[in-house]
C-alpha cells in the first residue's frame, strides 16, 4: 500500500464520511473515492459498506485497519521524533501562565506539542504578579503567556493568545457592584489594590493600576499584591478593588464577589513573551503551535470560551 493510500483508507475509517476525509487529507472528495476503489481492487473484496447516507467498515476492512494502523502510528512517532531532533525540538520547555484561564490554554496546548513532538519534556508553572519577568530573565522558564503591555529591550513578544473585555472585581455589598457597567472614572471614588514592587515595570502598574483618572482624578489606592490569590481575599473583606479580565468570572465567581464590565476600558491582552537571547528552536515551535490552536477556536477574544 502506498502511504495515500494508507491515510485515506484509515481516515475515512475513523471519520466514515468521504467529505470529512477529503478534507483532513487535503485532497478532493473524487480523490477520496479514486484511491478506495483502486484499493479495493488490489486487495479484491469491498473494505466499506456505503450508500447515500451512512459509510461503515466491512469486517475485512476492519481487520484491515486493526492489522495496519498500530504500525502507521509507529511509523508517524518515528519520523516525528526524528524531524524534532534534526530541528533541536527536543529536551526540556518550560512555560509560564499568569492565572487560571492562561493556564488553561497553555496547558491545552501542551498536550497537543507534547504528542507532536514526542522527544520533549513540557512544565508548567505559574508566574506571580510581583515578578512577571524575573523567572524568565533567571531560566526558570523559557516563555510564558502574560499581561500586556510590555516594553523590555531585552525580550521579545509574541502573538496575543487572549483578548478578553476588562472587567472590575468588588465586593458584592459594593455600591457600584449593582451597576450594569462601571468606567474609568468611576475608580476615583473607590480604593483600587495596586502593586507596589521594584520587578515590576512603572508603565505596567500604571496601565493597570492607575493613580489618576483619564480626566486627572486621583484614585485612592489600597493594599499592594503579591500574589493573584491575594486579590480575592482582599476584595472579600471589602479592602478595594481591582481590575481584572471579565474571564475571571468564570473561574473565581464565589460569593461576596461581582465582577462588573468597564464600558470605556480597552481589553486586556496576554501574550507569549520569551528571553531574546534564549530564543530556541523549542520556543520557536511553542509559539507557531500556539497562535494556530488560538486562531482554530476563533482567536484571541474568543479562545477562552473553547477552553
Amino acid at each position: 500500500m502506498e502511504r495515500l493510500e494508507i491515510e485515506i483508507f484509515l481516515t475515512l475509517a475513523e471519520e466514515l464520511h468521504f467529505g470529512r476525509t477529503a478534507e483532513r487529507a487535503g485532497v478532493s472528495q473524487g480523490r477520496v473515492s479514486q484511491t478506495l476503489a483502486k484499493l479495493e481492487r488490489r486487495i479484491g473484496v469491498k473494505l466499506f459498506e456505503r450508500n447515500s447516507r451512512n459509510v461503515a467498515l466491512t469486517a475485512i476492512g476492519e481487520q484491515l485497519r486493526a492489522g495496519i494502523e498500530p504500525a502507521y502510528r509507529h511509523i508517524q512517532e518515528e519520523v516525528a521524533k526524528a524531524t524534532a531532533a534534526g530541528r533541536g525540538i527536543t529536551g526540556m520547555l518550560r512555560v509560564g501562565f499568569s492565572g487560571a484561564f492562561t493556564g488553561d490554554l497553555i496547558l491545552q496546548v501542551a498536550d497537543i506539542f507534547s504528542a507532536r513532538h514526542p522527544g520533549t519534556e513540557l512544565q508548567i508553572q505559574q508566574v506571580q504578579i510581583s515578578d512577571p519577568y524575573g523567572p524568565l530573565r533567571a531560566g526558570d522558564v523559557d516563555l510564558q503567556v502574560t499581561e500586556l503591555p510590555i516594553a523590555e529591550p531585552d525580550l521579545t513578544v509574541g502573538p496575543v493568545l487572549i483578548s478578553q473585555t476588562r472587567a472590575l472585581l468588588m465586593p458584592s455589598a459594593h455600591s457600584f457592584a449593582r451597576h450594569a457597567s462601571v468606567s474609568l472614572e468611576d475608580l476615583a471614588e473607590m480604593t483600587l489594590l495596586t502593586v507596589v514592587s521594584e520587578n515590576v515595570p512603572a508603565h505596567w502598574v500604571e496601565y493597570h493600576a492607575p493613580r489618576q483618572t483619564p480626566t486627572g482624578r486621583p484614585i485612592p489606592q489600597g493594599q499592594a499584591i503579591v500574589y493573584w490569590e491575594d486579590v480575592l481575599s482582599l476584595v472579600l473583606a471589602g479592602k478595594g478593588v481591582c481590575p481584572v479580565s471579565a474571564a475571571g468570572a468564570r473561574y473565581y465567581a464565589r460569593p461576596g464577589l461581582t465582577f462588573v464590565p468597564f464600558r470605556d476600558a480597552p481589553p486586556l491582552e496576554y501574550a507569549l513573551v520569551w528571553l531574546s537571547a534564549r530564543e530556541t528552536a523549542r520556543v520557536r515551535a511553542f509559539v507557531q503551535l500556539s497562535r494556530e490552536f488560538v486562531e482554530s477556536r476563533g482567536g484571541p477574544a474568543a479562545v477562552v470560551d473553547t477552553i
